[in-house]
This record gives structure tokens, sequence and C-alpha cells, in this order.
């Protein structure tokens, strides 16, 4: 009488206890990467999941994928955002410096105010001309 396929299948209980040496995954890989077998055979032949053998050739297989990304560039795609970033930089370090300055012209303001005893700021505003897209100064008829 021949061996019926069904006499070797393993429970679940036991199917999950079962652990294979990192020896036995290699040698699988490796037969499977050279052909020799298919993934569904080795499926098949020691009760092994799909999903199993899958990891196995990620993990020891010779095709390792790797995911970096790579981005390829063009000379002047390169020089173009040196470029940019070094604009950028040069107009960080401007408003910068106009910070400063807007600081420096308020508290200038500020003094002339305590030292005169007038309110400039309330004086004096800027406001976008009805004709123009331009900045008019009002300041009050003497």
């Amino acid at each position: 009488k021949m061996a019926n396929r069904d006499q070797f299948k393993l429970s679940l209980p036991e199917r999950r206890r079962r652990t294979f040496s990192e020896a036995f995954k290699r040698d699988k890989v490796h037969e499977i990467e050279l052909g020799k077998v298919r993934i569904s055979q080795v499926c098949g032949q020691y009760n092994v999941s799909d999903t199993s053998v899958r990891s196995w050739i990620r993990k020891f297989g010779l095709q390792k994928q790797s995911y970096e990304k790579i981005i390829i560039e063009t000379m002047s795609d390169t020089l173009a955002l040196k470029q940019a970033k070094e604009r950028i930089a040069e107009l960080e370090r401007l408003v910068g410096q106009k910070q400063i300055e807007i600081e420096y012209y308020k508290k200038m303001i500020d003094l002339a105010q305590d030292y005169y005893g007038i309110e400039i700021k309330k004086k004096f505003s800027m406001q976008p001309s009805s004709t123009s897209g331009s900045i008019e100064k009002n300041t009050p008829s003497v």
C-alpha cells in the first residue's frame, strides 16, 4: 500500500511549533534561485506557507532588493538648485538685516516721542494709494 500524502500533514498547532534551521532555509532558497524547485513545491513538500518561503528569499536570497531612492539630476539641475539655495540664503540674510533696521527705527521713534512729547506713530501712517499700487504717505495738514 502506498503512503497517502494526507498522512504526513501536520495540524495547525504542530505547524506553528515547527522551526526550520537557518541552514535549511538557505538551502531551500538556493535551490529556488537555481531553478531546481519552485516556491510552490517547497511549500507543498514541507507544508510551509508561501509567505514564509518568500520571507526566507528576502532574508537569505542573492537578489536582496535595495529600497534606496536614487535621484538622477543633470548638472544644470544641480547648478540651478545650488544657485537657488544661495539666493535663498542671501535673501534670508537681507530680511534679517532689514528686521534689525526696522527695530532700530522703531526704537528711535519711541525715543523721539518721549523726548519731544508728541505721538509720531499715530500722525504718520502708510496706506495704499487709491489710484495705484504704490504707498502714499499721509501726514496731517498743518
